[in-house]
């Protein structure tokens, strides 16, 4: 059974820092775009970064960019995403997602085929 699995979610100053990861169960991320994509409240979901598992091509969404960095484990069973200099409007439950590689976070949800259960980020100011 395909299994996406974050953690590393929690309460932040702003200005601070967290990692959350992604974990695969069942299968690894070889040949897939493994994206991350948040959700505030109200709102609809949002690309924030991807990966590719095969060249490690990344991709940003400009509200992020220079704050927020993608990687992923040699295994490819783990993708991180390392947020520094937190604000308030980054406040959101974040998911992970895996589709065809080659997609970014800038392509519509639908396009993802398996997701994770979301772990939520609260920025204080």
């Amino acid at each position: 059974e395909v299994q996406l699995v974050e953690s590393g979610g929690g309460l932040v100053q702003a200005g601070g820092s967290l990692r959350l990861s992604c974990a695969a169960s069942g299968f690894t991320f070889e040949d897939y775009a493994i994206g991350w994509f948040r959700q505030a409240p109200g709102k609809e979901r949002e690309g924030v970064s991807s990966i590719s598992s095969s060249d490690g091509h990344t991709q940003y969404a400009d509200s992020v960019k220079g704050r927020f960095t993608i990687s992923c484990d040699n295994a490819k069973t783990t993708v991180y995403l390392q947020m520094n200099s937190l604000k308030p409007e980054d406040t959101a439950v974040y998911y992970c997602a895996v589709g065809k590689d080659g997609l970014g976070p800038h392509d519509p949800v639908y396009e993802y085929d398996y997701w994770g259960q979301g772990t939520h980020v609260i920025v204080s100011s």
